[in-house]
């Protein structure tokens, strides 16, 4: 039976590009999985909520992670085969690179690693996806409470996990990682909070 969840992303956190990164990593190693990646701006979920919203700032391409997650809605809905590349690739430029993604040509030099034509992509980064952003970030918060990231849901509830290792290529331990997780979001139900309380050696 196809396991199927959603998984919020923002590329700026950390915990979120461990989390993602076991699921690309299963999914390419042939995990019968139904993800559903979802955009959730942590600009937007930890600012003052005084403030004016993310999305309707002058320039909202100057807060931090909007244009990345901007474009990783766009691709995700228009280039579904070359996304798991462009996530990748996205969180590999914030983490591994330390790069700017606030700055264009990162997320260009990110897109081109990806093998996808960055001029053309970053062309199409218009208010309608930040108006998408928006929705779904809204409707995470709305709908299941979303907080942060990364937040595994499912049918049965949402779960914020933080995984402290990364797959390093390897696809068993991250299929047998994400589907623990999973199992512990949807079953027991009784089980509202488990949290280590340091971090191990």
């Amino acid at each position: 039976m196809t396991r199927r969840f959603a998984l919020t992303f923002d590329y700026l956190c950390p915990f979120a590009r461990n989390a993602n990164e076991h699921v690309i990593t299963a999914l390419r190693g042939g995990a019968d999985w139904d993800v559903r990646f979802v955009p959730y701006s942590l600009a937007q979920g930890h600012g003052d909520e005084e403030r004016q919203a993310v999305w309707d700032r002058p320039d909202p391409h100057r807060v931090p992670g909007v244009l990345a997650l901007q474009v990783g809605i766009a691709v995700r809905d228009r280039y579904p085969d070359r996304f798991l590349d462009v996530h990748e690739q996205l969180f590999a430029a914030r983490h591994d690179r330390g790069e700017d993604l606030k700055d264009r040509g990162v997320v260009a030099a990110a897109l081109e690693r990806a093998g996808l034509a960055a001029e053309d992509l970053l062309a199409g980064v218009d208010d309608e996806l930040l108006r998408q952003l928006q929705e779904e970030h809204e409707a995470a918060v709305r709908d299941h409470d979303v907080w942060g990231v990364p937040t595994f849901i499912t049918d049965r509830r949402a779960v914020f996990v933080r995984l402290l290792d990364r797959p390093e290529g390897d696809a068993a331990l991250a299929r047998q990682r994400i589907a623990q997780i999973v199992d512990l979001v949807d079953d027991p139900l009784e089980l509202h909070e488990f949290k280590q309380t340091d971090l191990p050696i």
